[in-house]
């Protein structure tokens, strides 16, 4: 895959990116889709059987795609990109019977100008992830709208349970329905040495944090970074589709200051 810098303030700064995509070694196809392209990243996670799910992720990423013909975009803006993919995978359904119940989940990465300046804001609907990478340490910045995700927060279950059991494929929040989810969305200022990874279910049933963190320590180049992702989780078992984008912010100009780096947090309806 071709690597696309995109600068935020200046030539000094770029991003780059990398992303790999699996079948798995159960499933005889693959609904995911995804969008390294620009300064969009999104991964997609369908349901609904047959064709009808890869339907759904690629109306979802290929709307949220539209971010990119926008010379400056707000949060506002890709909140309401979330809500017309939503419509439109509706709408689909609705002219398609064959397609009736399909859904998907979304999670990404973009930029948009917040106060006046560059601003990355993350968002996410069910359980695929975005996981931000700074300082050596890596942290998940999405939350799973999961059926597990709520009994491990209510602590009914802890979170090492909540990795074999029975109910964790079981998401509470999809688009392909109506009325439509409730996005996250969370906003917080770029820092230079930055290193995202978005991926689906696929990649984080398979793979830890740690391992996850490890295979960006060792891969500078997105590319290598995405591809290593991938196979680990195919190697471990491969149990579902599995797509991963990671995304590395640099600059000449690396302060490696973290203070006030903790993203902001809000609930959109879409």
């Amino acid at each position: 895959m071709s690597r696309h810098h995109a600068s935020l303030t200046g030539p000094e700064v770029r991003i780059r990116h990398g992303a790999a995509t699996h079948v798995g070694l159960v499933r005889d196809h693959n609904e995911d889709s995804l969008l390294a392209e620009g300064r969009v990243f999104v991964i997609a996670d369908g349901m609904g059987g047959h064709a009808a799910g890869e339907v759904a992720s690629g109306i979802a990423v290929q709307t949220l795609g539209e971010l990119n013909t926008r010379s400056r975009v707000r949060s506002e803006d890709v909140v309401a990109l979330i809500r017309t993919a939503n419509r439109r995978i509706l709408e689909s359904a609705a002219q398609n019977p064959e397609q009736t119940g399909m859904g998907t989940t979304l999670a990404g990465l973009t930029v948009v100008d917040a106060g006046g300046a560059d601003h990355w804001l993350v968002f996410n609907v069910g359980d695929s992830r975005v996981y931000r990478f700074l300082g050596n340490r890596m942290s998940m910045v999405t939350q799973d709208h999961s059926e597990v995700r709520e009994m491990v927060d209510a602590g009914l279950i802890t979170a090492e349970e909540a990795l074999r059991h029975p109910l964790r494929n079981i998401i509470t929040r999809s688009l392909g329905t109506d009325p439509g989810p409730h996005a996250d969305v969370w906003v917080f200022p770029p820092h230079p040495g930055e290193r995202f990874v978005l991926c689906s279910d696929g990649l984080s049933n398979e793979l830890d944090d740690r391992t996850i963190m490890v295979a960006l320590q060792r891969h500078d180049d997105p590319q290598e970074a995405a591809d290593a992702l991938c196979h680990a989780a195919v190697e471990a078992g491969g149990r579902d589709n599995i797509s991963v984008v990671v995304v590395a912010f640099d600059s000449d100009e690396d302060d490696g200051d973290e203070a006030d780096t903790a993203p902001r947090h809000t609930l959109l309806p879409t």
